[in-house]
């Protein structure tokens, strides 16, 4: 599955699908642990929110919950932590190790857009760039849940303005359909994007949720240098004590 001709093209459009990642199994497990997280049946102070920046009553619209194998380690070891480090190390090299992880939710008949956006505008300047996101789909990702759209190539290019309308929403910056690819997905599929590549994905308009898995990666000595930073994912630069 892991072949120099998939490497070839991420390195040329920024993003890579691949089919069939997780099996039956493997998928009932995810999709229980997922579930558990989302209906509070973890901790998850202080590292669940609402991306969207808005709430329906008390309803979440984009439910992100960060860091989910800090919450429940378990998850190092199974099957989705351990794949994912296999591809990232086969498209950047043997020095790059998990930086973060999260799990990102639409839920049902919302049809609250992810704006466009590159994952590069949220972090700090790092002197190597390299990075990658892996986009794991617990459900069918259709286009009419909310599935995945990427820019052919715009990671080889500077990183595009980016502003935040609302308080506490996402990060946004313009984009277009019509100069991109939709990328559906089987659950238990996945794709891969650069952490420079502009991307979003459509509102959940369907009666069922759209749950990903997401794993981000970058090289081991830019991860250390983001903790000394007092940077770690869960929240803004914390202070040094």
């Amino acid at each position: 599955m892991l072949v120099e001709a998939k490497k070839a093209f991420f390195e040329k459009n920024g993003y890579l699908v691949l089919k069939e990642c997780l099996n039956a199994r493997e998928l009932k497990y995810y999709d229980k642990i997922y579930d558990d997280f989302i209906n509070s049946k973890f901790d998850t102070k202080g590292l669940r929110s609402d991306l969207s920046g808005e709430k329906s009553g008390k309803k979440e619209l984009i439910t992100q919950i960060m860091l989910p194998s800090k919450i429940f380690p378990q998850l190092i070891n199974k099957s989705i932590h351990s794949y994912g480090l296999k591809i990232a190390q086969f498209l950047l090299g043997n020095d790059i190790i998990l930086d973060f992880d999260m799990l990102i939710n639409k839920a049902p008949k919302t049809n609250k857009e992810t704006p466009w956006h590159q994952d590069a505008a949220y972090w700090i300047d790092m002197p190597d760039e390299r990075a990658l996101s892996i986009w794991f789909a617990i459900d069918k990702a259709t286009l009419d849940n909310g599935c995945m759209w990427y820019t052919p190539g715009s990671h080889l290019l500077p990183l595009r303005k980016h502003s935040q309308p609302v308080k506490s929403g996402a990060l946004q910056c313009i984009g277009s359909e019509n100069e991109s690819v939709s990328v559906p997905l089987e659950p238990g599929s996945c794709v891969i994007h650069h952490g420079k590549t502009l991307h979003y994905s459509r509102g959940n308009s369907t009666n069922n949720n759209r749950r990903a898995f997401i794993l981000n990666y970058r090289p081991k000595k830019m991860v250390e240098l983001e903790r000394q930073k007092g940077y770690d994912h869960s929240g803004d630069i914390k202070e040094k004590k």
